[in-house]
């Protein structure tokens, strides 16, 4: 039988989060003492391990619930479901893990990268969900406008189109080290910007949001992170150093 406290240290998690499990039907102490002090029993480490499991893959407390609340929940079959997924993802943050030690070596002049050697085990899948995502800033319209416009072009233009964008940001990598008031980081800038136009035509405020958006939302954060921990804020102050001179200009 473990208290709150003991269970909370022996995983890893707040006693805060045992509260708020209890509080949303999603582990049940197994008794209440008549203190109204919380214990749990072997089972409920069994529970708490698949809600754990599930957290790691980024799941909702709601849909675990609902997944761990069917009638035929396997217990087995779940461990091996997180196995699986737990194997894909140490084999992609492997490959990630390759491709930040390959770019500090770039970056150090130790070595030479590709276009392509910058984003290996970044995939399809989740270049889409980010530029979805990002589009959800704006009205629905320009959501449509945007994805009629990408289906038109051919898929030696949606490759050529990749290519183009993934070099946008090995220009504002290799611009890091000298700032981003500076030349380069100006025009690797204004080369996203252009790169844009290839979906939809931003206003200056959006493109200072879009630039925010990259570094305030952890899912981009973390995305940009994998490149450079500084590149998310560095192209923030970039968009605006460069919204700044336009509007300097006009």
């Amino acid at each position: 039988m473990f208290t709150v406290k003991q269970l909370a240290k022996m995983a890893g998690v707040t006693p805060r989060t045992l509260h708020h499990y209890d509080a949303i039907g999603l582990l049940k102490p197994s008794r209440l003492g008549r203190n109204g002090y919380r214990y749990y029993e072997a089972e409920s480490l069994l529970r708490l391990q698949q809600i754990l499991f599930y957290r790691e893959l980024d799941m909702p407390l709601q849909d675990i619930k609902s997944i761990m609340g069917r009638r035929g929940f396997d217990v087995l079959e779940a461990l091996q479901g997180h196995r699986d997924a737990l194997s894909r993802r140490v084999i992609r943050l492997s490959r990630l893990i390759q491709t930040v030690d390959n770019t500090i070596l770039h970056l150090r002049g130790e070595s030479t990268m590709s276009e392509k050697d910058f984003f290996v085990g970044f995939t399809r899948e989740e270049e889409q969900k980010y530029t979805e995502e990002a589009m959800q800033m704006y009205d629905p319209e320009t959501v449509k406008a945007s994805a009629k416009k990408w289906k038109d072009y051919t898929a030696a233009e949606q490759g050529k189109i990749g290519l183009e964008g993934k070099a946008v940001y090995v220009a504002l990598l290799a611009a890091l080290p000298k700032g981003p008031v500076s030349e380069e980081a100006q025009s690797a800038v204004a080369r996203w910007r252009r790169h844009i136009e290839y979906f939809w035509m931003p206003s200056d405020e959006q493109l200072l949001g879009l630039a925010g958006l990259y570094n305030d939302d952890p899912r981009f954060r973390g995305n940009f992170d994998k490149l450079s921990p500084k590149l998310a804020e560095f192209m923030r102050e970039a968009v605006k150093i460069y919204v700044d001179k336009k509007h300097k200009k006009a």
